[in-house]
């Protein structure tokens, strides 16, 4: 019945016709491979030219960076050591008009006692009860005591009462009261 030669043949030609299918189905594809391969092969070629330089930029761009940031550190330290000196100068400045204003203040103070201690009226001295010293006897004991009390008294009444050291503590109101 049936011959196994002739299987074998049938057999053989139809794995030749199906590799034959194959290799004509494969051609398209390896060539697209093959066009694949030579782009990639340019890729790489190109990589391997550009990559380097642009990773040394963005090393360099990454130190520039750096740098500026502590450049910037170091302005923002000098701004601050600025503003820190600018302060103690204004809070000397302040010091000092306040140093000036009192100053001020007791030079008119000052203006105003002598002001007042010129224009006062002055004591009238009795002359004519007072020999020279040279024509004057030596004073006793109880005499030399009288005119000490003499002399407290008439010194008391040379001082006004209401011209004292309150006045000069409140100078400030009396100050603004003439003005």
């Amino acid at each position: 019945m049936i011959d196994p030669l002739f299987w074998l043949g049938l057999s053989l030609l139809l794995v030749a016709t199906s590799l034959t299918a194959v290799l004509v189905a494969a051609i398209p594809a390896l060539q697209e491979l093959a066009r694949a391969a030579r782009s990639a092969e340019k890729l790489f070629d190109t990589l391997s030219r550009e990559l380097p330089p642009t990773l040394e930029a963005i090393r360099v761009t990454g130190l520039e960076i750096t740098d500026l940031t502590d450049d910037v550190s170091e302005g923002i330290k000098s701004a601050s050591q600025v503003a820190k000196q600018v302060d103690q100068s204004l809070d000397n400045a302040r010091i000092q008009a306040q140093n000036l204003q009192v100053g001020t203040r007791s030079i008119f103070v000052g203006a105003k006692a002598a002001w007042r201690n010129f224009t006062r009226q002055k004591p009238t001295r009795r002359n004519s009860d007072r020999l020279p010293s040279n024509e004057q006897p030596p004073l006793t004991l109880r005499e030399r005591e009288m005119l000490r009390q003499e002399n407290r008294r008439i010194k008391t009444e040379l001082y006004r009462t209401h011209e004292g050291y309150n006045d000069a503590a409140n100078w400030e109101s009396n100050f603004d009261d003439e003005d």
